[in-house]
């Protein structure tokens, strides 16, 4: 079993912690079952009974990954809209990024999650972060001279659905491709009106 280096006892459990967290939603990325704590621990190269020493169940694992992937994935989205240097170049940031978390991985730990998880237990994390993510969106809207900020999010963001509506159903090495797609269509609907730069 690998050993994880911490100066304190609180930094390597903290490491662990982390490591089973890590594992629980790479497991979740390849199936859409619960993964059994043995299998958890195996891939965090950790004993199995360490897994009970921070989480007393599947579901407490389940209900943690839960709080850990939804501000890692509105961080994703925050991060690239707040480098973005124009509000129309903002905008086309979130789509970006959107479309990046639905052709990723992170699409099907999402879905796993809303099959194994509680709906009580998703509602709270899932309705904090599309709280999160429009409070930049209808602000770079509002800097763009957007004179109906909130009506064109929720067109901005429906394109984005419908856009993004089949990737996760793809292979891997086929995402990739669709995703291109899929943004050459949304830029050829919004880039106007962004007065994003032609592409090369």
């Amino acid at each position: 079993m690998p050993r994880i280096s911490a100066a304190t006892v609180a930094e390597h459990r903290a490491q662990q912690r982390r490591a089973l967290l890590d594992a629980a939603r790479a497991l979740l990325a390849q199936s859409a079952s619960a993964p059994s704590m043995g299998a958890v621990a195996s891939r965090a190269g950790l004993a199995r009974t360490s897994v009970y020493q921070y989480f007393a169940s599947v579901e407490e694992l389940m209900a943690a990954v839960v709080a850990d992937v939804f501000p890692d994935w509105a961080a994703h989205v925050l991060d690239r809209v707040a480098a973005a240097p124009t509000p129309g170049q903002r905008v086309w940031a979130y789509v970006e990024a959107n479309l990046e978390l639905f052709a990723s991985s992170e699409q099907a730990v999402a879905g796993a999650l809303a099959r194994v998880v509680e709906p009580h237990v998703l509602r709270g994390p899932m309705e904090d972060f599309h709280a999160r993510l429009q409070v930049p969106l209808l602000a770079a809207l509002e800097d763009f001279g957007e004179p109906e900020p909130s009506a064109m999010a929720e067109h901005v963001d429906s394109l984005i659905h419908q856009a993004s509506r089949d990737l996760g159903s793809l292979e891997p090495a086929e995402r990739a491709a669709a995703r291109a797609r899929a943004l050459a269509r949304l830029r050829r609907l919004l880039g106007g009106y962004l007065r994003l730069e032609p592409e090369d």
